[in-house]
């Protein structure tokens, strides 16, 4: 069997036209249609059915992040515009503290038409209630990411400055602009926690309705915290996967839900594919702290080959149990770490046994996921949602998967 890292790319294509491309939502968001694959088997049902293909006691999880209005627009006085993404936090660090900042903070940002913006400051005038505030930006460091100042007046916290002056930045693919729409349909139903540039998709199809149903049926529904990174949709370049670097993300997980995912033997139904690589990483981070107990909390990281890199040897159960002890002996209730964890074919799953996701880009680390979790079987589903008038993407329709 070849090595993940020689996995061509190429293998993971498939024809997909822009007009099977959904570029809106629907009206009611659990009216989309289901795709179920069940042991080999594929059907299709209507979304708001999906809590009676759960089996009954299991843990689901959902990520609560919400999607920030990152993207900024400044306008030189040649009448140049230049576009700052704010990407993730540098100075402070800490995303709740970000938001909270007053006056000045520093982010990673994406600068667009970048070659127009040599030197200086950039400014506007942004109107907050009644008070005209002005944001300035400075380019601290250049790079294929940049290191950009942002200097405020008035008092305001960062996250009320964003939510005034930025852009809620939609997938490229969908190719149109903004609408003022999207901050309601791109943001999930319980999302809570500022810091993502992309929506976890999957939990766009929930509506209060469906997780009441949920909760009648007896599935009890979890939250973490990845904060998705605009690297997430970007298709695979290289040939190889090896050449791909994978973005970091950044994740937060309860003590309480690690406890959870002990009580249910490690096993969880994740919704979405942020969901599992924050759920897939506890493994890791689990091994991490077996192999070093006085390893810091700042040094809590799964790499993009940690998972193929050695033998693993704990069972599941005792990762999460190092980890929960882990977090208990240094009185930490919330884990905070980050993973650029490389869910590919030759991956072994410890901790999801089902997965509600979207229909994702050709040449994406998302199909290579999907892949991983069918061993391989993922055109079957793919061929049927082309064949039978499903929607693909962010705002498309989505599938239960059930080896």
């Amino acid at each position: 069997m070849k090595k993940v890292q020689e996995i061509a790319i190429a293998e993971y294509d498939y024809p997909l036209p822009d007009e099977r491309i959904a570029k809106y939502p629907l009206a009611q968001r659990d009216t989309s249609k289901l795709l179920l694959y069940k042991s080999g088997e594929v059907s299709e049902d209507t979304f708001s059915s999906l809590p009676t293909h759960i089996p009954q006691g299991s843990l689901m999880v959902f990520n609560n992040t919400k999607v920030i209005q990152a993207r900024l627009r400044f306008r030189k006085e040649t009448g140049a515009t230049i576009e700052v993404f704010c990407l993730e936090p540098e100075q402070p660090a800490d995303y709740q503290l970000i938001f909270q900042q007053q006056g000045e903070c520093v982010w990673q940002c994406l600068v667009g038409n970048s070659n127009r913006w040599k030197s200086g400051t950039l400014s506007q005038l942004v109107r907050i209630g009644s008070d005209d505030v002005t944001l300035t930006v400075e380019r601290v460091s250049s790079g294929a990411v940049n290191s950009v100042r942002f200097t405020w007046n008035g008092g305001y916290s960062f996250a009320e400055l964003l939510e005034a002056a930025g852009e809620l930045p939609i997938p490229p693919y969908l190719n149109r602009n903004t609408e003022e729409g999207d901050k309601k349909t791109y943001q999930t139903v319980y999302s809570k926690v500022k810091g993502s540039v992309a929506a976890p998709t999957a939990g766009l199809h929930f509506t209060p309705a469906v997780l009441e149903a949920l909760a009648t049926a007896g599935v009890d529904c979890e939250e973490v915290t990845l904060h998705v990174g605009a690297g997430t949709f970007k298709p695979v370049k290289s040939e190889l996967i090896a050449e791909h670097e994978m973005h970091e993300e950044y994740i937060e997980v309860r003590l309480a839900l690690l406890k959870k995912l002990i009580a249910a033997g490690g096993n969880a139904v994740a919704v979405g594919t942020t969901s599992v690589r924050t759920l897939e990483s506890l493994y890791f981070l689990g091994e991490a702290v077996s192999d070093n107990p006085a390893i810091s909390p700042e040094e809590l990281h799964v790499g993009q080959w940690t998972p193929y890199n050695r033998p693993h040897t704990l069972t599941t159960v005792e990762a999460l149990q190092a980890l929960a002890a882990y977090l208990t002996a240094n009185g930490i209730d919330t884990l905070h770490a980050h993973t650029q964890i490389m869910i590919a074919p030759g991956y072994t799953f410890r901790i999801v046994k089902a997965i509600v996701t979207n229909f994702h880009q050709p040449k994406s680390t998302l199909l290579l996921l999907v892949s991983a979790f069918l061993k391989g079987d993922w055109r079957k589903i793919y061929d049927y949602a082309l064949a039978h008038g499903f929607r693909f993407l962010s705002y498309g329709d989505s599938s239960l998967l059930i080896p």
